[in-house]
């Protein structure tokens, strides 16, 4: 190649069409070079969404395609050429095996975010039997464990490091990633698995210098190393299989279990020989060492589940009601909790919580002084505000750490929540519990909050909630408290005979009956989202015409970086205080199903309710194509993670600008 550059020696040697010759690329099935050719997809024409679903050339035979031969000659004639005309590649390239690479998007420049692929694998291939994933639980099972297999070969063999060159004119890009997922197995879209084929949905940083194409190296990435990594990772013949199927039964039982806790009369369960405490606070990884206490129930609270896979398990179940946690400091008590407030997951094997499960529809409740609170009836726990503030209808852009924590029980219970979880750490201390000698001094017709210790079991008797809370200073909730667990050295004990005694021997509680006063009601709302259409614009026309937004604010910033924060048009959303999201894909979801509800959702009955909306989108999460459904792009995104309806109501609630045209009590 003396005297010339790459770029023209691959020019010369395969043309300027890139159509015709080339070599053979990709390891996949028989090797040896690529065939086929034709038109069939333009480059610069996305697949329709109404077309199937993203599916575009699916019903189109492989022939029809562009071969990953072209893709290689396209992109060795492009060497040293400007980044910009990598756009011209997208579309779908068929391997010789079958295999299909979607390049769905093409980033604009080496410094945007990544260009976002797919590779397809035919069952053919792939050859993953039906039953292990014939049910919606063996299906999310099946797909968290490729995502992981996916990420952990891409990470072992460093093809996620990027290019080392430095400064503007360094190498940089050639990264490949797909969502990395945690401990917990959720619904993600970044894997797909179905009877017709297995499809991964990763990003590449297609490589370059300064701003100029690295050619070569893009053509090896594609045509090479993704395929490699197909093969490796999305094929069943590369996997173990035992430790695949143990996997996805040990999912199943943790998912059959939960189901099972209403019937049995359960909040929650804590197996036997559970590992409860993480490497650290920044580390959701299980502790090991000889220093490690393995969880063992007390004799009084042991139940036993046949599940359908593993057989008898034994371990502590919480029955509904009120339970406290006590114990000294350092003893296991927010570890208990953080362990419950994540059993609503199933866990991989070996996380040592894998059997640690809480009913699905329970929350972690705590103070969020400073957080957005819009048109909430939180009368049964405040009334009688200063300045006549409106209680009924109560809004505050800076509410307070009682107000917030008021707020939080009462949207819970709008959207069928049916157990709350507290720690005494952080919740406001005069929400909880207001003592004899305060209401001495402040009167009561000077306190506008009724705690929640008043409250807490008409909750559970008029509203079916369960409550568990961690207290370590609160005795008071000795005389509400149905069942008492003590950790003492990461040791529980039934502590609640001995509590109830106490309780009786040294009254300190609760003035009259007030805790068995009524609960209060809870208001149903019906809302608009910023930059959806005006009140007016709302009601029903009688026309039929399906209900969208009058104008879309889309074009504003919007992202979601962060698992507690997500900028939805320009206005950041402070997930924060929901604590049970645990991974970034989720919060993303989050804001594509913010973008959904207000750009795109039908129906001619003009705003939602709170409850409405979560069923909503749940119900768009559940179609054939998953939670990708939500993404407003004519390809499927591969970073979401399914959340709860309760953080997607908590996100709603917790938009400043929610304008709310409707209030009726449920």
């Amino acid at each position: 190649m003396s005297g010339r550059g790459r770029g023209a020696y691959y020019r010369e040697k395969y043309g300027g069409g890139g159509r015709g010759g080339g070599r053979g690329g990709g390891r996949g099935g028989g090797g040896g070079p690529m065939r086929g050719g034709g038109s069939g997809y333009g480059y610069n024409r996305p697949p329709s969404r109404s077309n199937n679903a993203w599916e575009g050339s699916e019903d189109s035979s492989p022939a029809a395609l562009k071969t990953v031969e072209q893709l290689e000659a396209a992109l060795l004639q492009m060497d040293r050429d400007s980044y910009g005309r990598l756009k011209s590649l997208k579309g779908p390239y068929v391997f010789e095996n079958r295999m299909i690479l979607f390049i769905d998007h093409v980033q604009s420049d080496p410094f945007a975010p990544p260009s976002r692929l797919r590779i397809r694998v035919p069952q053919s291939l792939a050859c993953f039997p039906p039953e292990l994933f014939r049910t919606k639980t063996r299906k999310v099972a099946l797909e968290d464990y490729l995502t992981r297999k996916f990420w952990q070969y891409v990470h072992r063999n460093k093809l996620d490091v990027a290019n080392s060159g430095s400064g503007w004119h360094g190498s940089k890009g050639a990264d490949i990633n797909i969502d990395k997922p945690g401990q917990q197995v959720i619904e993600r879209s970044s894997v797909l698995a179905n009877e017709e084929y297995v499809e991964a949905r990763f990003t590449v940083a297609l490589p370059a210098q300064g701003r100029s194409i690295l050619g070569q190296q893009a053509a090896d990435l594609l045509t090479r190393q993704v395929v490699s990594v197909a093969e490796k990772t999305l094929q069943l013949r590369s996997l173990d299989r035992s430790d695949l199927e143990k996997f996805i039964l040990s999912v199943e039982d943790q998912d059959e279990l939960r189901k099972r806790l209403r019937e049995r009369g359960l909040l929650a369960f804590v197996a036997n020989g559970a590992v409860l405490p993480r490497q650290s606070g920044d580390s959701d990884l299980p502790m090991v060492g000889q220093g490690v206490v393995a969880f063992r129930s007390p004799l009084s609270l042991e139940k036993e589940f046949v599940l359908p896979n593993r057989g008898k398990i034994r371990g502590m179940g919480i029955p509904r009601g009120i339970t406290l946690i006590v114990g000294g400091g350092f003893h296991g008590k927010s570890t208990l909790l953080e362990a419950l407030q994540f059993g609503i997951y199933n866990h991989i094997p070996g996380d040592g919580r894998e059997f640690v499960c809480t009913d699905i529809d329970t929350l972690k409740v705590r103070a969020e002084d400073g957080r957005n609170v819009s048109s909430v009836n939180i009368t049964p726990f405040i009334s009688n505000l200063p300045f006549g503030k409106d209680t009924v209808s109560f809004s505050s852009q800076d509410a307070s750490g009682s107000t917030s924590m008021a707020a939080n029980i009462q949207e819970a219970l709008e959207v069928g929540c049916r157990g709350l979880l507290f720690d005494e750490d952080t919740c406001a201390t005069n929400f909880l519990v207001r003592d004899r000698r305060m209401e001495m001094l402040v009167s009561k017709d000077k306190e506008p909050i009724t705690p929640l210790i008043s409250k807490i079991r008409s909750l559970y008797r008029d509203k079916a909630v369960s409550s568990i809370l961690v207290v370590g200073g609160c005795g008071s909730y000795l005389d509400v408290a149905h069942n008492v667990i003590s950790m003492d050295s990461y040791v529980a004990k039934d502590v609640t005979a001995k509590a109830k005694e106490i309780a009786t021997a040294v009254p300190v509680a609760l003035k009259d009956d007030s805790a068995d006063r009524p609960f209060g009601s809870v208001a149903s709302r019906s809302f608009v989202l910023p930059g959806g259409q005006s009140e007016e614009a709302s009601e029903p026309d009688g026309s039929g015409t399906p209900w969208a937004p009058t104008t879309s604010f889309r074009g504003a910033k919007s992202s979601a970086r962060r698992t507690n924060m997500v900028t939805f048009s320009g206005v950041d959303v402070d997930l924060s205080g929901l604590e049970q999201l645990v991974h970034p894909s989720q919060a993303r979801c989050i804001l594509e199903s913010l973008h959904y509800l207000r750009d795109r959702r039908g129906g001619a009955r003009g705003p939602l309710t709170l409850a409405e909306a979560v069923k909503c989108i749940e119900e768009v999460w559940d179609r054939e194509g998953g939670i990708a459904n939500v993404g407003g792009f004519d390809h499927p995104e591969g970073n979401f993670a399914r959340p709860r309806k309760l953080e997607m109501a908590g996100a709603i609630n917790r938009l400043r600008g929610l304008k709310v045209v409707g209030q009726s009590t449920i």
